[in-house]
């Protein structure tokens, strides 16, 4: 089968190589694709959200499967175009990425479901927005409407934190048109955990816990980041809370979306928290995490292009899915300077050394080839994914390849997997 994965990051990077491992994949496109994607598949230069060029490469290459990892191609119904042409398409549909195209509309899902999630108001005026927040509880917390590479959040710990967010959101459009219209939220409490779940639609299978370091430095300073790193499992999610989730969250969720005439085919990702009231809905999101899937998908024993082909069919009900015990963590090298200014074009050596430790997988995010060597070509630019037998062990082991990489102005957090509760 010849499968076409749409991306570029650390995320796609990890997908090609879990499809890699299926006798059932014989051939592998990734578009754009990055440096490290490369020895994998064979990378086309055509950007991600560009959905007219991306159908019609898929048309002319007669691939079986397109697998639509990034948010902004399922939002501007890329699965849809595929779907349109007869290509099997992995991913949800335009109506069901809304729930994480747009907060507002998965806010009010949640509220007209029951479905457990912060209190919020709605403002697409900032002067309405600012006297909204004279009375409302501090911290809090402002998201922009819209996609935002995942930073379009702001937890505001003084009125002044949250009056600036607004007019930065709002006025000064840091995050573009996402920000025209926002969500203030009442701020919760308590650890985080992010679930990712297969679903079809009729069926809902979550997959190993994970949970996300998404500050730039250690004990979780500074700015939000995509994602400085991240571990599996989650210290906190058990079996009693796998139970409460799936009753109280992801069945009706996945009925919820049905009952709206939007059902969900793809991967839907579950940002939760463990609250003195039990768990809530932090986020939605329409697809495999970055960087969870590099924890989660190395941790996967069954064939990923197998349970995708259920998922368009409709059959997941029928695949059993198997997971390797232990742990697995993700430590990021990023440019320094990143998620605000950096510098790009460094050569990066010691992959092959860290690699060669054994139970080390190096993912690229923002990488390229330039005249035989690979260079730095974005913030987040490696993701270091080591497993073991245990928790504890694959921290050791992922920091043990992290030695072993070099780049000019390379920064990486030194607390990931590491959290008090």
């Amino acid at each position: 089968m010849k499968v076409l994965v749409v991306g570029g990051g650390g995320r796609e990077h990890t997908i090609v190589w879990k499809l890699s491992q299926s006798p059932k994949v014989d051939k592998i496109y990734c578009a754009p694709g990055n440096a490290g994607i490369a020895s994998l598949a064979e990378c086309v230069a055509i950007k991600a959200t560009d959905v007219e060029l991306m159908v019609d490469f898929a048309v002319k290459a007669e691939v079986d499967m397109v697998m639509v990892a990034p948010d902004d191609p399922l939002v501007l119904g890329m699965v849809d175009a595929m779907e349109a042409k007869g290509i099997r398409a992995f991913g949800p549909r335009a109506n069901a990425a809304i729930i994480e195209g747009s907060k507002v509309f998965s806010k009010d899902l949640m509220k007209k479901y029951n479905i457990p999630t912060a209190k919020y108001e709605v403002f697409d005026n900032a002067a309405a927005a600012i006297e909204y927040l004279q009375t409302a509880p501090i911290p809090t917390v402002i998201k922009a409407e819209g996609l935002a590479l995942g930073k379009g959040v702001i937890i505001a710990m003084t009125l002044e934190e949250a009056e600036k967010a607004v007019h930065e959101m709002m006025e000064d459009k840091v995050f573009g048109n996402a920000g025209s219209r926002i969500v203030i939220e009442e701020f919760l409490s308590g650890p985080e955990v992010s679930v990712l779940a297969f679903t079809d639609g009729k069926t809902i299978k979550p997959m190993v816990s994970a949970q996300d370091h998404k500050r730039a430095y250690d004990n979780d300073e500074g700015l939000n980041t995509g994602g400085m790193g991240t571990f599996s499992p989650s210290r906190i999610y058990d079996e009693k809370m796998a139970e409460e989730c799936m009753e109280n969250i992801f069945l009706p969720t996945m009925n919820a979306m049905n009952q709206e005439g939007r059902t969900f085919k793809g991967v839907l990702y579950f940002g939760l928290m463990a609250t003195k009231d039990g768990v809530k809905v932090i986020e939605y999101n329409c697809r495999f995490g970055d960087p969870e899937t590099q924890v989660v998908l190395p941790r996967l024993e069954s064939d990923l292009y197998e349970i995708f082909d259920a998922v368009i069919d409709e059959r997941l009900s029928e695949v059993d899915i198997k997971w390797r015990d232990g742990g697995a963590v993700c430590v990021v090298c990023a440019s320094g300077g990143y998620p605000v200014k950096y510098d790009s074009g460094f050569e990066i050596t010691g992959i092959e050394d860290a690699e060669a430790l054994g139970d080390i997988t190096i993912f690229h995010a923002g990488t390229k080839s330039v005249d035989g060597k690979i260079v730095t070509a974005g913030g987040r630019v490696l993701g270091v994914t080591a497993v073991a037998e245990s928790l504890d062990a694959a921290i050791k082991k992922a920091y043990e390849g992290v030695d072993k990489v070099h780049f000019d102005k390379m920064h990486y957090r030194k607390d990931i997997g590491i959290k008090k509760y």
